[in-house]
């Protein structure tokens, strides 16, 4: 088996290697990360998609001075030292901006914008505070509490929720659709500022939350949100061409 790194007369083996991966559960993300790559690479090459010379050599180009090779030598040597041919560098190259374009193709501006118009109401987002008490007798008088003094929220969060939050008188800041959990983001995107939400009990019933929302912000087409587009344009993407193929690990 190919040794890949000797400590004294110890060898790490490719498969010593691959094993450590797996055990510190990296190996997965690096496996879905290829299997991404694979797949825009496949795609981009089946729809015709063109890198030209130039681009080939403008982007080697650009890594060599990244990484401070200035002469073909140089170049030799990092190479060599990491056991890949000068072909394998340029295929290497070459998927590089074949998945780079193909992304840019299914991210474009014109993408992104009639993705955010079909499903803006996602892209709401509100910003709430919550306390979170232990016991649900507890928590019911907090709300009837509330609800005759509520701009005392902040002051009795800092003195009886028993999370984190209670330093910043229970603010958790803005939460987007998708956050909380089902039942309560329901309630909590339906409210008003100023609502008071809850108690709601925790899934195993350990402690109460009581939330009230804010401020409300309405779905924009802002530079954060055209980042999250393009994220779930991608992964939607490269979810239906996994779909497409058969894929397995060896």
């Amino acid at each position: 088996m190919t040794a890949i790194l000797r400590i004294d007369e110890e060898e790490v083996s490719v498969d010593d290697f691959i094993k450590n991966l797996k055990l510190t559960g990296q190996f997965e993300g690096l496996i879905e990360q290829l299997v991404r790559d694979k797949l825009a690479v496949h795609s981009a090459r089946k729809q015709g998609i063109r890198v030209s010379a130039e681009e080939i050599q403008e982007r080697a180009d650009q890594f060599r001075r990244a990484k401070g090779l200035h002469r073909a030598a140089d170049t030799n040597r990092y190479l060599d030292a990491l056991g890949v041919s000068l072909d394998d560098f340029e295929a290497f190259i070459t998927d590089t901006l074949f998945e780079e374009k193909m992304m840019r193709q299914v991210c474009s501006d014109d993408a992104v914008e009639t993705y955010f118009q079909l499903n803006s109401p996602r892209f709401e987002s509100i910003e709430i505070s919550h306390i979170v008490l232990d016991t649900e007798g507890a928590a019911k008088e907090m709300v009837s509490y509330l609800q005759d003094d509520p701009d005392s929220f902040e002051d009795m969060a800092q003195e009886h929720s028993i999370a984190e939050t209670r330093e910043r008188g229970g603010a958790i800041g803005k939460v987007l659709r998708g956050s909380l959990r089902p039942d309560i983001e329901a309630k909590v995107f339906n409210a008003a500022v100023g609502d008071l939400l809850g108690p709601f009990p925790s899934e195993d019933g350990s402690f109460y939350e009581i939330f009230k929302v804010t401020e409300r912000h309405p779905a924009t087409l802002n530079e954060d949100t055209a980042v999250e587009v393009r994220r779930l344009l991608r992964d939607q993407w490269l979810m239906a061409r996994a779909n497409e193929h058969t894929i397995q690990a060896c």
